[in-house]
């Protein structure tokens, strides 16, 4: 969530900055409330310092055999007030919270404005897309005629937008998600994680998935659990409410889990295929850092995830998402986009966020600066490294050949036992 100290000394900046995300976005509200409970809190202090003052009047006539009746009386009534007071203090920091917990972060300086996703800027592309000299097919069309995946009894053993995988489908799947975490772990220093699929409201409030986008969740009956949308969730909370050294960071962590949502705000978008679906495989990069090492750190997290883009030969573009577009906690974001024949255009596969402070804060992880010893939050940043199935769809359209096979990429070949699907 934002600091409160940069909110009550920067306000206008602060709206500014959040009205880039959208016009109707303020801070005034938490302003006001922030202005009536530092009142209260100095009434609050000027009745304990008078209650203590009185206490210790109490005492002095005690000793003296004097009567102290009206004085305790009096004593009495300022604990009520302040009792009263603090209560009002309470709610008062219970409003406040809940509406910083409702406040996105703030956009970086150096993301693009705009108003919606149609203002992201293309930094660059990388590779050709592929032209074919036959009649290319879609995905989910060579997947149900080659038996790689079972759209219809996915469906059936669910709800819409769940899939079964079979056969080469299923192993070229494992295929990735053994490629992405070898390579990420083996050679670009990630540590690898094996996460709890489940996450509590605590751990899903820690990254900004709660209480905002609850509609989005799939939540346990009767229990405080929900099915993790991403493993950014698990794996950035690691050292929630911990205080690090900042020789241990950076952290680096890689995480591969399924992911759960139930995308309520997409309905009627990428209906078909496996772009957008309910359960999906993905592989999470994670890091904590300090806030000096924060931007460069966001970089080579982004190379990181292109790296198995260009590994694999699949083409695909970067875009700076403009402030309208950026997810809820994020303050700068990286879009890596495959390029998809099916759509004759490019689609998201990655999107690469630094957050800042702002996950930190609601998760209160901090480290302790061993220059000056004082404890400040990380920074933290995450992106897929990259999403599995969405991989999958862009291997099976891009390597698609005339006579209805299909090439599985050279790095992948080791891990499928087959360069061919005929």
């Amino acid at each position: 969530m934002l600091d409160i100290k940069l909110i009550r000394e920067n306000p206008e900046k602060i709206n500014e900055l959040l009205q880039r995300r959208n016009p109707d976005l303020s801070i005034d509200k938490v302003i006001e409330i922030d202005i009536e409970r530092r009142k209260i809190q100095t009434l609050a202090d000027d009745l304990r310092s008078k209650r203590k003052a009185e206490s210790q009047k109490i005492g002095e006539l005690k000793k003296r055999g004097e009567n102290t009746d009206n004085i305790q009386d009096e004593v009495r009534k300022l604990g009520d007030d302040i009792k009263v007071l603090e209560e009002k203090l309470s709610d008062l920091d219970d409003k406040q919270k809940s509406m910083l917990l409702h406040i996105p972060n703030i956009p970086d300086e150096t993301t693009p404005i705009g108003t919606s996703e149609n203002d992201n800027v293309e930094v660059y592309k990388w590779g050709e897309p592929r032209n074919f000299d036959f009649e290319f097919k879609a995905h989910w069309d060579i997947c149900e005629e080659k038996n790689l995946v079972d759209f219809e009894r996915g469906v059936k053993l669910s709800q819409s937008r769940f899939t079964l995988y079979r056969g080469q489908g299923a192993k070229l799947e494992r295929a990735i998600v053994n490629f992405f975490l070898d390579y990420h772990t083996e050679s670009q220093g990630y540590e690898e994680i094996l996460p709890p699929f489940m996450a509590n409201a605590a751990t899903m409030t820690g990254t900004g998935q709660l209480p905002k986008f609850a509609e989005d969740m799939y939540k346990c009956v009767d229990e405080d659990l929900y099915l993790i949308p991403t493993a950014e969730v698990p794996v950035t909370n690691i050292y929630s409410g911990e205080i690090l050294s900042e020789d241990l960071l950076p952290k680096y962590f890689v995480a591969y889990t399924p992911c759960f949502r139930r995308e309520a705000g997409s309905a009627g978008k990428d209906t078909r295929g496996l772009i957008r679906v309910h359960q999906f495989n993905k592989v999470e990069l994670v890091k904590l850092c300090t806030p000096e090492t924060s931007a460069l750190e966001h970089e080579k997290l982004t190379q990181d995830a292109e790296k198995m883009l260009q590994l694999l030969e699949l083409p695909y573009r970067r875009e700076a998402l403009c402030s309208a577009d950026i997810g809820f906690s994020a303050n700068k974001c990286w879009d890596l986009e495959v390029w998809m024949p099916s759509y004759g255009t490019y689609k998201e596969i990655s999107s690469c966020s630094n957050y800042g402070d702002y996950q930190a804060r609601r998760a209160n992880i901090r480290y302790r600066d061993k220059a000056t010893g004082k404890i400040q939050f990380v920074h933290t940043i995450n992106g897929s490294g990259l999403a599995v199935g969405r991989t999958f769809a862009a291997i099976v359209e891009n390597y698609q050949q005339s006579d209805g096979s299909i090439v599985i990429p050279e790095v992948l070949r080791k891990y499928t036992g087959f360069d061919l699907i005929k």
